[in-house]
């Protein structure tokens, strides 16, 4: 299962990037809703604890999810999270890295199509290891910004994009807006230089540009005014100004220039 191996490589460019901080390093502010570094960390860690027991102890993981659901009317998702993590700094580095390895391990033979419970409704492995990397390449991205490094990107990136295409309804539904009949087109260009093209052809609606930066939007790392991304059409502007590739509540996309990195 390629997935498996992509979201690998995603956690070990993050780890690469955060290998020479220290505790106080991880203390860094990113742009992210002033998420420190490690709390990016510990976000990333407690999901990714979550998807080892879904896959290995179901029942536990159906008990863990009730109590999510109840911290939203408690403390918070955040303070639940920080409290099911109990590592910090160079530690906690070092338990995300051990367990991203084995998830690794674990997930490689796994049956793609297996059913699997999560916080939304069931999900194949394939996918629910595909979201693994859609978060861990989203927050990610404040982890870089926040450092002043540029994440060297390969066409694993695809697996966003896939994601990003396959919640075009999503994104409306979420926000309570009417959902368009038809996609827009997409023509995307992937770091490799191949060509990604998406829908039917459509000279009304159509995205274009560099699939980065189109998966930037849909994660909601950056504005598309801070995109090059060429937009064509009262459905694509729509999509474009409220994608949401990721399940939850909707959220709306950080300010223009909020998160804008130059590098």
């Amino acid at each position: 299962m390629q997935q498996v191996k992509d979201f690998q490589e995603e956690c070990e460019a993050l780890a690469k990037a955060v290998d020479g901080l220290n505790d106080d390093g991880f203390k860094q502010p990113t742009l992210f809703k002033g998420w420190t570094i490690g709390d990016v960390l510990v976000h990333l860690h407690f999901w990714n604890k979550a998807a080892q027991l879904t896959l290995f102890e179901p029942k536990e993981f159906q008990t863990l999810i009730k109590e999510v659901f109840a911290s939203f009317e408690g403390t918070g998702l955040r303070a639940f999270e920080n409290n099911g993590v109990k590592q910090r700094g160079e530690s906690l580095r070092d338990e995300w890295k051990t367990l991203f390895r084995q998830i690794g391990r674990d997930w490689i033979a796994v049956d793609p199509k297996k059913r699997l419970s999560w916080a939304g409704p069931d999900m194949s492995v394939r996918s629910a290891i595909t979201a693994r990397q859609m978060e861990t390449w989203a927050h990610g991205q404040g982890v870089f910004d926040a450092l002043g490094k540029t994440r060297v990107e390969t066409d694993r990136i695809r697996n966003v994009v896939f994601l990003g295409v396959n919640t075009f309804a999503w994104s409306f539904k979420v926000h309570g807006r009417p959902i368009p009949a038809q996609m827009p087109f997409l023509d995307l260009a992937a770091p490799s230089g191949d060509r990604w093209v998406f829908g039917e052809e459509n000279t009304a609606n159509r995205i274009e540009g560099e699939a980065v930066e189109f998966a930037q939007v849909v994660t909601q790392t950056r504005n598309i005014a801070d995109t090059e991304l060429v937009v064509t059409g009262p459905v694509s502007h729509s999509w474009m100004t409220n994608a949401q590739c990721f399940a939850g509540p909707p959220e709306t996309p950080p300010e223009p220039g909020a998160r804008f990195c130059s590098q």
